[in-house]
């Protein structure tokens, strides 16, 4: 039977690598981009050989109505993966409250209110997953980034908290928290910073964004059906 996913942010690198490994398994993709039009082409192109049906959605989830964009244009829905997001790295007293609203909007409100709408359509089926791609900060915290540490918190919350009150409806919730990963948000880092990164990591390396997909790919799979409310960290031991 063919699966119908939402992925939001999926113009980046992790919600590229996702989008690909979904297909590859036959899945029909909804794909959320906001800004990166360019990287939602080269995906699309990527996609062809794989021969499903891939819808691209341009939304801003940085604004508090963005998700309504999303949410009129999804039909059939089995899965859906909350990938959408950015940071803010400086100190909290620099931290400006429209960047605040926009980091909240992005990461908090836009995943409750875009699972709130398409709960319906996976209750009624009783089945289904929805999966939200937070961080290790979301887990630990980190200095210079505690906007970003604070709603990637909420998103575990949030995970933990829906996956208790649809469990009984058939719908699974669960978090990934990546650690670094070989992405354009790590750009801001200079060659010097990155080593430094690098040997604080037990593996000695960043994780890369097929990594990231596989954990996603295994919790929508047969294989992952009794886990619900629990939070992947795939860090290469960074943080246990």
């Amino acid at each position: 039977m063919i699966k119908h996913a939402l992925i939001t942010g999926a113009s980046g690198g992790i919600g590229q690598a996702i989008a690909i490994k979904l297909a590859s398994k036959g899945y029909h993709l909804y794909l959320h981009y906001n800004r990166n039009e360019n990287g939602m082409k080269i995906l699309l192109e990527k996609l062809h050989s794989f021969g499903g049906e891939y819808i691209p959605i341009q939304a801003d989830l940085s604004q508090s109505d963005g998700y309504k964009e999303i949410v009129n244009q999804i039909f059939s829905i089995d899965d859906v993966i909350h990938c959408s997001g950015n940071s803010i790295n400086g100190l909290l007293v620099d931290l400006k409250q429209e960047e605040a609203e926009a980091l909240m909007n992005v990461h908090v409100i836009s995943p409750l209110m875009l699972s709130k709408e398409l709960l319906p359509k996976l209750i009624s089926k009783r089945s289904g997953t929805i999966i939200v791609v937070s961080s290790i900060w979301g887990q630990t915290g980190a200095s210079c980034e505690v906007a970003y540490s604070a709603v990637k918190g909420a998103q575990i919350s949030f995970v933990k908290a829906l996956s208790k009150e649809v469990a009984l409806n058939g719908v699974r919730v669960n978090a990934i928290a990546p650690g670094a990963v070989e992405t354009p948000m790590m750009n801001y880092l200079n060659d010097e910073e990155l080593n430094a990164l690098t040997d604080e990591i037990p593996m000695g390396r960043l994780g890369l964004p097929e990594e990231i997909a596989n954990g996603v790919s295994f919790l929508l799979s047969e294989q992952a059906t009794y886990i619900t409310g629990q939070v992947l960290a795939i860090n290469g031991g960074w943080y246990t």
